[in-house]
């Protein structure tokens, strides 16, 4: 589990995070969402240990991700939104990179490459964005590590490329039961034939303000603003709280409203105690726009 308290981050005298508290529990799929700017890099870049926080504590499991304990690199991945334009091949820079993970899977990686439409054996240079950006996803799921850290990454990903993204992470870490080698000390197995079945339940948080590309993919939700979190609730909970309406007319006691095709979603209190569908575009405009309101009906308050 990430937990996070009472954190601290200024960039020179610009505050990123003041005092915010939160946690990522096991086994789920987090979407980190917020405008750009809010800060949803640092926090990735800070639960990876790359960044430091000013004050507060940051924790992944047992660990201090800034200690850098070489066991803890070996179980969390961060794929920055940047794609590389290394003069290699995804086949040659994955080779690399596996040897400092133990649950990485190169069969995996060819079958994630072979689904995502990419030639493993073609240089980065030689490729188009789109194709970088698959390329370096299948490396960062076939690492298999325990957390796994994704900033935008449907960024520059054209329609049927972000459909291949939302099958393979709902795929990643489905099946249960694989073989791993016990791992005892950092870069080395175990020699033993001794052999350990696992079962692989990641964390992932998905960074990202194209609220659509993610819908179907992420929960809980998570929302950024500024210095403060402005929520962070499964959809149970926020189908509990609030309701969404289709209807053909704006409601007045709306939080957000937004035309669409034969009328409106109204975003309202669950006052109803009725069962709706979360429309997350609609979520995360409802809390941007009522940051007071939606404090009050998910008792949500700074530093929470």
């Amino acid at each position: 589990m990430i937990t996070i308290n009472n954190l601290d981050f200024s960039y020179k005298n610009a505050a990123v995070f003041k005092n915010i508290s939160l946690e990522f529990k096991e086994g789920n799929v987090y979407g980190l969402l917020g405008e750009n700017g809010v800060g949803k890099t640092t926090l990735l870049k800070i639960i990876s240990g790359l960044q430091f926080p000013n004050n507060g504590t940051c924790m992944v499991d047992d660990f201090i991700p800034s200690d850098r304990n070489p066991y803890f690199l070996q179980n969390i991945f961060y794929l920055p939104e940047e794609v590389i334009t290394e003069d290699t091949t995804p086949e040659k820079f994955i080779n690399k990179l596996g040897v400092f993970y133990p649950r990485y899977d190169h069969s995996y990686f060819l079958n994630l490459m072979k689904e995502l439409e990419v030639d493993a054996n073609k240089k980065f240079n030689a490729m188009s964005y789109g194709q970088k950006k698959k390329s370096l996803l299948a490396c960062a799921l076939s690492l298999r590590t325990d957390y796994l850290l994704l900033d935008e990454p449907t960024n520059g990903l054209d329609i049927p490329s972000k459909a291949l993204f939302r099958k393979v992470i709902l795929q990643h870490g489905s099946s249960t039961d694989h073989t791993d080698l016990h791992v005892s000390d950092y870069g080395q197995n175990n020699t033993s034939d001794t052999r350990d079945t696992w079962s692989y339940n990641p964390t992932i948080i998905i960074s990202t303000h194209q609220v659509k590309d993610v819908e179907n993919l992420i929960d809980p939700i998570v929302i950024l603003d500024q210095d403060e979190v402005l929520l962070n609730a499964t959809f149970e909970e926020i189908s509990q709280r609030l309701y969404f309406e289709y209807g053909a007319e704006k409601s007045d006691e709306a939080l957000y409203s937004e035309m669409m095709p034969g009328g409106y979603i109204n975003v309202l209190p669950n006052t109803f105690n009725m069962e709706s569908k979360v429309n997350v575009e609609a979520l995360f405009n409802a809390v941007r726009c009522n940051k007071k309101k939606i404090r009050e009906i998910f008792a949500v308050g700074k530093g929470h």
